[in-house]
């Protein structure tokens, strides 16, 4: 895996136009579209238990986010997931808060035995809480965890049969054989909410176009974090930064990615 290999995903994104069908939070929805529209994906944004089995089926991938939930929302995610599997559509869950309250764990937890997920994207403490490992969650950050968090992203990618990816200074991505390091992004990229959403997002744009995840979710945090390095040269302050990120994504192009990436791969 190299530089020329993530930026031809991003050659496919732009080229394919995948439409990605999320399920996610109030917060951030907003953000979410845009992003995906920005990266070349077309995003759509429907919730409903009466329409989702439909909807999904127009779509390159799905996308889940628990960020504002509710019972309503984890029946759609099942009827929207079980429908992704049936047609090979990837799935995307972002476990937001896992670890923080019950109802978020379990939630997790249960879209995770009842679907088959292509990528499992959360900061450390989701991963680690959803793993059995010990973690602190306060809301929806990472206080930390006990073990290497390259550890953890490989033994429960290996456990799960999915590609799992641990966000954070460094990111990791492991199907449980290969592991890889992204390094690219910049601290602000954690200054401002939606930065995890719009990661999964990206996520989902990126899954559509490739069957191999680990390399579809390299290409799109290697995307994502290089967005974020342009976009601090520009800004003054987090909400600069947040309208800078947009316009970044918006004009990154494959030979930069290519150019660009910076990653570590630890284990082939």
């Amino acid at each position: 895996m190299n530089g020329k290999d993530l930026g031809r995903l991003l050659e496919a994104v732009r080229k394919e136009r995948p439409m990605v069908h999320h399920i996610t939070n109030y917060v951030t929805v907003n953000d979410c579209a845009n992003i995906t529209m920005f990266i070349g994906a077309a995003p759509v944004m429907a919730h409903s238990k009466d329409e989702v089995a439909e909807m999904v089926c127009m779509a390159g991938a799905l996308v889940l986010n628990i960020g504002t939930l509710d019972a309503g929302q984890v029946e759609a995610m099942l009827i929207a997931g079980k429908r992704a599997n049936e047609l090979k559509i990837p799935i995307v869950l972002d476990p937001v808060g896992a670890g923080a309250t019950p109802l978020r764990t379990s939630s997790a937890k249960k879209l995770i035995r009842t679907l088959k997920i292509s990528v499992l994207k959360g900061n450390a403490g989701e991963v680690a809480t959803l793993a059995g490992e010990e973690a602190t969650v306060r809301g929806v950050d990472s206080m930390g965890v006990k073990r290497d968090t390259t550890e953890i992203a490989a033994d429960f990618a290996a456990a799960l049969g999915t590609t799992v990816a641990i966000t954070g200074a460094v990111d990791v991505v492991s199907d449980g054989k290969r592991v890889v390091s992204v390094i690219n992004g910049h601290p602000l990229m954690g200054a401002f909410s939606g930065s995890g959403c719009m990661a999964a997002s990206l996520c989902g744009a990126f899954a559509a176009v490739s069957s191999d995840h680990v390399k579809s979710t390299v290409a799109a945090l290697v995307a994502f974090g290089i967005a974020g390095e342009n976009a601090a040269r520009k800004s003054k302050g987090p909400y600069s930064f947040r309208a800078a990120l947009f316009d970044a994504v918006a004009a990154l192009t494959p030979a930069e990615l290519a150019k660009k990436a910076r990653i570590e791969v630890v284990k082939e």
